[in-house]
């Protein structure tokens, strides 16, 4: 049994690509509106360019180290080619659904997208006067040689095109400029509509960039790189300033994919192979075009071919009156992005500019980059109030957007702290100390996500507005750790009763939680946990889990994205079910729910339980202690586990099996809707 347990892990990089394989389901899916299916292709081409930043490196990196026999680092038999089949095959997926479904679709809606075919006729002039007035200032040929020093910027577009000319064969890079200009450019012609990329409309123009000589061949591609920021382990000089030098340089980083249209050369891919550094990349012939992410910005509406509009709720409580008396009153909470943002955003500006608020405390992971809640902040700041933020400028690919925002708070005198830089702060806590008499009343915001205006409008995540003064005092004294910027140790004296934060108590809390169902299983007694999370990966807790399950514990999980534990093992995880659940909205909230004999114990917060959340973060996690708000949390995740349409079970191979659909369908995002609409 041991080491059944020992051997009982998903490899973590091949589930996250089975994640995607599910978004890629979606924009299969008939019943799925026409132009949802196209933004489902491009959220699969987005996250795929993630993995080759983000998990293709490391992959690299293993295989590199698992191959030399002076360490004892191994990693799965032909795991790199797994991966490469995984992602080849839903590639040809991807393909297939596009040109052979959506296209055909599109066009039977009397909307033409030009998909690797000539102009019509009938837009042919268009094109070319949109040519001349805009596409063309923007062209930037490079002709390349042995000693060429250009190199492509990360996963831009770039044409290789082969010319010949009277002095010679030679070897151009076109860039395609759809960082300056859309992607798509729309012509209305009659009742018909054509769209056409960026790339068709210079390509087709060729002429007129090189007229001096014949184009022989001309081959889309782009190269993605390694997106990892070395920083040193032990904070030296402004943290700011180190990151900004190294986001200089993490376009420069190792190639990992090199994606081409077929048919270049032998001769210039070794060329080129040499002067952008492509040796250990990932060669992989594409279709014609690339980063077809930008589908998110097809440049066609149509109430017809998309998802039902879902106005966004209000509670109607909170429409006249202070909403922090309002909290003082009884704890609050929005689900975003069913219920409107608005009440979170008016949570800062009320603090803004009430007198009677003395200090502001904030994290901030993630921020709009037109953030709301930051102006808020530096208006309080202006208005004389202490605001400390704590601002995680190591929040990936969002860095240099959250250097901006430190930068303008800490010019109007915002108290900003930023973690070490070997732990990040992912916590989602607010805190508002206010001043009623000789008395300091305290109010804050515990959330599953950011605190992010933008991302809360498709992203379900859960708010706790609470005037609770034994967990916002525990706040507090997180901020006060926080502002040391040192990391956690042993001796710590700083003891949290009520919240769970990872590097205290967070996991020891969920242990102990976990033992409590077992104790009950082991006595005959009820004994149940429900989970939703993002990812799972830690072995300690999946190891807990196991144990668990060998108990005879009812465990019912929903992880969106990576999932190491492996459900349903006779012996080891029969009563583990696993589901995933992708629809309109991205699943982000966390919940953790305890049976407890009846007395439900339920845990919202901001940790998955992966391996840098558990160890490397720090994260808050947060009791549920209003009885309405706890019944309504918990009946949100039982629609979810009875979800027969948008979920699919995971099963021992990690694939996504569709749910059995036995009675009533029950769609989850739609019927929690309803459910809101009613209150």
């Amino acid at each position: 049994m041991e080491q059944l347990v020992e051997n009982s892990f998903f490899n973590r990089d091949l589930s996250w690509l089975k994640f995607n394989e599910r978004i890629l389901m979606e924009a299969e899916r008939s019943t799925v509106p026409l132009l949802e299916r196209i933004k489902f292709l491009s959220i699969f081409s987005s996250n795929l360019d993630e993995f080759y930043r983000v998990r293709m490196p490391v992959l690299l990196a293993l295989e590199k180290l698992s191959s030399k026999e002076d360490n004892d680092i191994r990693i799965d038999d032909n795991l790199l080619d797994t991966a490469n089949q995984l992602i080849s095959g839903q590639q040809e997926r991807y393909g297939k659904v596009l040109k052979s479904d959506l296209i055909p679709l599109l066009k039977e809606n009397k909307i033409n997208l030009i998909y690797g075919e000539p102009f019509p006729a009938e837009i042919e002039k268009s094109t070319t006067r949109y040519f001349l007035s805009q596409v063309m200032a923007f062209l930037q040929p490079v002709y390349l040689h042995a000693d060429s020093d250009f190199f492509p910027s990360n996963n831009e577009l770039y044409f290789l095109i082969t010319l010949k000319k009277k002095e010679g064969a030679e070897v151009v890079i076109l860039n395609i400029p759809s960082n300056q200009l859309p992607r798509f450019y729309k012509i209305e012609s009659g009742d018909e509509t054509f769209v056409v990329f960026l790339d068709d409309i210079v390509r087709f123009h060729l002429d007129r960039v090189f007229p001096q000589g014949e184009v022989t061949g001309c081959y889309s591609f782009k190269i993605t790189r390694d997106a990892e920021i070395d920083l040193k382990d032990e904070y030296s000089g402004s943290l700011s300033e180190q990151l900004e030098k190294q986001l200089l340089k993490r376009d420069s980083g190792l190639a990992t994919r090199f994606l081409h249209q077929p048919g270049i050369p032998a001769n210039v891919f070794e060329l080129l192979k040499k002067l952008f550094n492509l040796k250990k990349a990932n060669r992989i012939e594409g279709g014609q075009y690339h980063n077809l992410k930008d589908f998110m910005a097809f440049p066609v509406n149509s109430a017809k071919l998309s998802n039902q509009n879902w106005p966004k709720l209000c509670n109607t409580d909170l429409i006249d009156g202070s909403l922090t008396e309002a909290i003082y009153k009884n704890d609050i909470i929005v689900h975003t992005p069913y219920q409107s943002y608005d009440s979170v955003l008016r949570f800062f500006n009320e603090a803004a500019i009430d007198a009677e608020v003395r200090e502001i405390y904030v994290t901030l992971y993630r921020v709009a980059s037109d953030s709301k809640i930051v102006n808020a902040l530096i208006s309080a700041a202006k208005n004389g109030k202490k605001v400390t933020v704590l601002v995680e400028l190591k929040a990936r690919f969002d860095e240099a957007n959250n250097i901006k925002w430190a930068k303008k708070m800490k010019e109007v005198g915002v108290d900003i702290i930023y973690s070490v830089t070997a732990l990040k702060v992912h916590a989602k806590v607010a805190l508002v100390k206010r001043q009623v008499g000789n008395r300091m009343r305290y109010s804050g915001l515990f959330a599953t996500g950011n605190f992010n205006e933008s991302t809360a409008a498709f992203y379900t995540d859960h708010i706790l507005m609470t005037a609770n003064k034994e967990m916002l005092r525990e706040v507090e004294l997180l901020f006060i750790f926080l502002s040391k910027r040192v990391k956690p140790t042993s001796s710590d004296q700083v003891k949290f009763n009520h919240l769970l934060v990872a590097q205290f108590n967070l996991q020891q809390v969920f242990l102990n939680l976990i033992d409590r169902e077992i104790e009950h299983a082991k006595q005959g007694k009820p004994a149940g946990i429900t989970i939703k999370m993002n990812n799972l990966e830690e072995k300690v807790l999946i190891n807990k889990l196991y144990e668990a399950s060998q108990a005879g514990v009812k465990i019912e999980m929903i992880v969106r994205s990576i999932c190491r534990l492996i459900p349903g093992v006779a012996g080891m995880s029969e009563n583990i079910k696993v589901t995933r659940i992708v629809d309109r909205y991205l699943e982000h909230g966390r919940v953790f729910i305890f049976d407890n004999l009846g007395k439900k114990d339920v845990y919202l917060g901001s940790a998955d339980w992966m391996n840098r959340n558990i160890y490397r973060r720090i994260e808050v996690c947060f009791p549920i202690y209003n009885e309405q708000i706890k019944q309504e949390m918990i009946a949100i995740i039982e629609i979810q586990k009875q979800d027969n349409v948008q979920a699919v079970c995971i099963d021992e191979n990690m694939n996504n099996i569709p749910v059995k659909t036995g009675g009533v369908l029950v769609s989850s995002q739609h019927d929690i809707y309803e459910l809101l609409k009613k209150d």
